[in-house]
């Protein structure tokens, strides 16, 4: 039983860590968005819908193989609708952030997550992280001064809102990654995950109430949306359902920093921007401050595993 509870707890892990990376090419498409006319209301408003389309498609595959829409009551839907509003105001936060500051600016401040989820950790279990806790945070945050290259040019100087804004995705992507491990319904998670890019869709027509009848999905936006609905929404909404809620808090933080190396990966190829021997220093810290977050028993002591059904 204890190699089995191992065993699922090494997953959960590697299913956060995936889920981050796939952000990664958030930045990327936002600013070939930004490049070709769009703006941060076109590119939050085409991810939340994109993504509730494709998991929309899941779900019709899953109704044709037979796996029918599962009743839930009026709470765990509000809670499902709820996390979507929670993960539309971080892409909200970082893209306005973002059309105000440079990339990595507003990297390095969605970034603060990394330590902002062991406080929230700290706050909900009352006991103090532990210093692999500590340390990997502390590394991840080190390797992404350099990975960003905000190590360059500091953030004085830069515009006070953006920066405001900045931070706040990163409360905000915190608060997002903690309370999705609290969130376990009995339904597949192709059904959560369509409730919650629903939630996520509404609230994104409160910053772009025009994104449907103004036709801009035609107008060049939709390879954008579709790349950030399904790496930006479908596949961590997908991973992190799946693994947040065998980890803590404050260990999901910590993987999902996997964003920022796959972000500058990602970039290198798709814009040819060369990664310098710092930024590689930075990728190294990173990598190895998630390593650091494995070593000695990081992992909650008491698991909330799903049953079958309520998984697929």
């Amino acid at each position: 039983m204890e190699k089995e509870s191992a065993a699922v707890r090494r997953l959960a892990a590697l299913q956060v860590l995936v889920g981050g990376a796939c952000y990664g090419a958030n930045a990327t498409m936002c600013k070939m968005a930004f490049a070709n006319g769009f703006s941060w209301q076109h590119v939050v408003a085409g991810q939340m819908w994109f993504s509730a389309a494709l998991f929309g498609l899941v779900l019709l595959v899953q109704a044709a193989r037979g796996r029918g829409w599962q009743r839930l009551g009026v709470a765990p839907t509000a809670k499902l609708v709820a996390l979507g509003f929670l993960s539309c105001t971080t892409s909200v936060l970082y893209y306005f952030a973002m059309a105000l500051l440079p990339v990595e600016v507003a990297i390095t401040l969605l970034f603060q997550y990394s330590w902002i989820g062991l406080v929230i950790q700290v706050i909900e279990t009352r006991r103090a992280p532990r210093p692999t806790e500590i340390a990997a945070a502390a590394v991840i945050l080190a390797g992404t001064v350099f990975a960003s290259g905000i190590w360059r040019t500091g953030i004085a100087g830069f515009d006070p809102l953006g920066l405001v804004f900045g931070f706040l995705s990163g409360v905000s992507c915190a608060l997002f990654l903690a309370l999705s491990g609290k969130v376990v319904v009995p339904c597949s998670d192709a059904q959560r995950g369509f409730l919650v890019c629903l939630g996520a869709s509404v609230l994104s027509l409160a910053v772009c109430p025009t994104f449907i009848p103004s036709g801009v999905v035609f107008q060049g936006m939709a390879p954008y949306a579709l790349v950030m609905g399904l790496f930006g929404m479908l596949l961590p909404v997908y991973l992190f359902g799946r693994g947040t809620p065998y980890i803590p808090a404050g260990m999901a933080t910590v993987l999902a920093s996997s964003e920022l190396p796959a972000g500058l990966f990602v970039s290198m190829i798709a814009l040819g921007e060369p990664l310098g021997p710092a930024e590689w220093l930075g990728v190294a810290a990173i990598l190895g401050g998630v390593a650091i977050s494995q070593l000695g028993e990081g992992f909650s002591p008491r698991l909330r595993f799903r049953s079958v059904d309520a998984q697929g």
